[in-house]
């Protein structure tokens, strides 16, 4: 049987020569990787991280690993692929995901809320070094464990003032929060280590770092 659906790359796995697993987000299915055959010599622009593609998938009675095929990006995200800033965060977010959201994970709206947070950060021309914060703190909405300041306080150590500013403001007051480049490291770090206490998994984004270079 085929099916029609929408994906929003995680990650890949190269296999042989021209085969990739994409590891993704569908709405219809939550987390779940899929095999698909690459072009040689190209192809692989469809599937950076946070693509959100239009894809046909076919299921196969004998494996859990299904076919994706007939590709279309849903949406050009431009503004994600040509700022080297947003890419890294790109890359970051996408990072968080593939770790927290187990195989088969399919919580409620996850999807529709990734995807508006993936047109969101693609839209925002200026003001946006804060951004991942607030990502991490919807993700953990998003995965049902609605943090709170008192959630949040075992975490927060020194920096309990802005994350319950974080917490408090509205979208746009969120950006505008005055942050230095350690001060932002170490609030994403926080937030990353509450999220590995409430998903039982330890998450060592290494993307962070370049974050760090790039919002000092």
């Amino acid at each position: 049987m085929v099916y029609r659906t929408q994906l929003i790359i995680l990650n890949t796995t190269k296999v042989g020569e021209r085969s990739l697993v994409l590891h993704a987000l569908s709405p219809d299915w939550g987390r779940r990787s899929f095999i698909t055959s690459v072009p040689k010599g190209g192809g692989m622009a469809l599937f950076q991280p946070l693509s959100v593609l239009d894809a046909e998938v076919t299921e196969n009675p004998k494996s859990d690993l299904w076919r994706a095929h007939g590709f279309s990006a849903r949406y050009p995200l431009v503004g994600l692929r040509t700022s080297a800033a947003k890419s890294a965060m790109t890359l970051f977010m996408s990072e968080v995901l593939y770790r927290t959201v187990r195989d088969g994970g399919s919580e409620e709206g996850l999807f529709a809320w990734l995807e508006r947070a993936i047109l969101t950060l693609d839209a925002l021309e200026g003001d946006y070094a804060n951004y991942h914060l607030r990502f991490l703190l919807e993700l953990s909405a998003a995965l049902g464990f609605s943090p709170s300041l008192e959630d949040l306080a075992p975490f927060a150590g020194v920096h309990l003032t802005q994350v319950r500013d974080l917490l408090r403001s509205d979208f746009g007051a969120c950006m505008l929060l005055p942050l230095n480049g350690e001060a932002r490291n170490e609030i994403a770090e926080l937030l990353l280590r509450y999220l590995s206490y409430h998903t039982e998994t330890r998450i060592e984004a290494r993307s962070l770092r370049v974050l760090r270079e790039l919002f000092r």
